[in-house]
């Protein structure tokens, strides 16, 4: 179920994924603002009520008076008719002589907890008939020839209207905030769908593709996703240098292994109906050399394979270009020629570290030694030297004739050498031609202060090792 639900996860539209983030933030928001809105909204109607209950306390004070040297009270009617406008609240009032004794009122309507010397109301919140109340106290000093003393004026009034306009206040702006997510969700979706809608025309491009076109996107696309495109392109890039190597090496190998074969085949076929020992010893000696020509053939076949797998995937690490000749000289003496032995190396004293891939440097080293065996005269002579400017020299030295001008043009290619000769197909110098790109070295050919044709290639030290 897990793994279920993240494959429906990413097949969600990023649309679809804003929308929900924005509706969550918005349901965030909107909390926020309510719970914004009702503490507004209750501390601006306590502010109006304890307003109109101050000022009803203030209208009783203003009616207390001494006759008989008693403290009186001529209650005035409007000073309750502002709160009575509330008709679901009831108002209790209470005045209170200096011993304590009420004067008028209710007696038990209850006084704030800490009490302090008054100079201007005092309102607090309390309890009265089971019910809260929000009341009001202020102080009235009487200084009459009959009496001196001071007066406290309570007025309450229960919390209904206050409760109910608090949440009136915070409704609306709930509303409101919901009209404006919802607006803002809306917007904001046809907003990604309008500027997502390049990504489309591109979806459309490459579904209308033929499978085989592996060409770059040239649709236009938004900024935020040129990264995207860019990386689709080189890897469609990749993809396609893949795709024509490996179909060139497929043709190729049907075109040069058909040959071989059938003259194996047809020289096999005669060995069966000849009789005459001599020329029957003669043919074995021609299909032995067919075998190892075709054999030969196929290792440079399989080689090549490998190179272009590798040239896509292998990581380059620092190598001492020397530690490569040596391995690839070793190679060849034990597996492809052992039986020369005019093979002679010159390395540098120095390190001649290089960013490279060994094993396909290797092969590339070695099929420019058995270039040089099959088509120059021995002995075959390698050279490594590292040079000013931060670069090294490999160079595989014969005593030949050397490559003429016809084939110097087509140095590199498959098949291109003495295609008579079954040991080569002119498939060495076309894998060292690869693998020496693959390193963005440089194939170069040349004499010697000897006249001795060589061919190779120059290649950047690494960093460490110019430094």
């Amino acid at each position: 179920m897990i793994f279920g639900r993240s494959l429906q996860s990413r097949g969600q539209s990023v649309a679809f994924r804003l929308v929900v983030v924005l509706a969550l933030v918005t349901a965030i928001a909107i909390v926020a603002t309510v719970i914004a809105a009702y503490r507004y909204g209750r501390a601006a109607a306590d502010e109006a009520f304890d307003r109109l209950l101050t000022g009803a306390a203030l209208q009783i004070s203003e009616r207390v008076f001494v006759a008989d040297g008693k403290v009186q009270v001529d209650l005035p009617l409007s000073a309750f008719e502002l709160l009575a406008l509330a008709s679901d609240d009831r108002v209790f009032y209470r005045v209170r002589g200096a011993t304590g004794e009420t004067v008028t009122g209710y007696d038990d309507l209850p006084l704030p907890a800490q009490r302090r010397k008054m100079t201007t109301p005092l309102v607090y919140d309390t309890e009265y008939l089971g019910v809260p109340v929000r009341a009001v106290i202020l102080q009235r000093r009487l200084a009459e020839t009959q009496l001196r003393s001071a007066v406290d004026v309570i007025v309450a009034h229960t919390t209904q209207a206050r409760a109910d306009l608090a949440r009136d206040i915070a409704t609306r702006a709930m509303l409101g905030a919901a009209l404006g997510g919802i607006v803002v969700i809306a917007a904001t979706f046809f907003a990604t769908r309008y500027a997502l809608r390049p990504l489309g025309r591109i979806e459309e491009h490459m579904l209308a593709r033929d499978p085989l076109d592996l060409s770059p996107i040239t649709e236009a696309a938004p900024k935020e996703v040129d990264a995207l495109v860019s990386a689709i392109n080189r890897f469609m890039s990749r993809l396609d240098r893949r795709v024509g190597d490996m179909q060139a090496f497929v043709a190729d190998t049907a075109h040069q292994m058909r040959t071989p074969i059938t003259a194996l085949r047809a020289v096999t076929e005669n060995a069966l109906d000849e009789t005459d020992p001599g020329r029957l010893k003669s043919m074995l000696h021609r299909i032995r050399n067919r075998a190892i020509g075709v054999s030969r053939l196929m290792e440079q076949l399989l080689s090549e394979a490998l190179i272009i797998h590798r040239s896509d995937s292998a990581p380059l690490v620092p190598t001492d270009l020397r530690r490569v000749v040596l391995d690839a000289e070793r190679e060849f003496r034990t597996t492809v020629r052992p039986e020369h032995d005019a093979l002679e190396l010159d390395l540098s004293t120095d390190a001649a570290t290089v960013l490279a891939d060994p094993f396909s440097l290797k092969e590339a080293v070695k099929n420019l030694i058995a270039n040089a065996f099959a088509h120059g005269q021995p002995p075959v002579r390698l050279v490594v030297e590292t040079e000013e400017g931060g670069t090294a020299l490999l160079r595989v030295e014969d005593h030949g004739p050397g490559i003429d001008g016809e084939q110097l043009k087509l140095l590199g290619r498959r098949f291109s050498r003495r295609e008579d000769r079954t040991e080569s197909a002119g498939l060495g110098l076309a894998i060292a031609h690869k693998v020496i790109s693959f390193h963005d070295a440089t194939f170069l050919t040349g004499r010697s202060e000897k006249d001795y044709f060589w061919i190779g290639f120059r290649i950047a030290l690494a960093k460490e090792t110019t430094t």
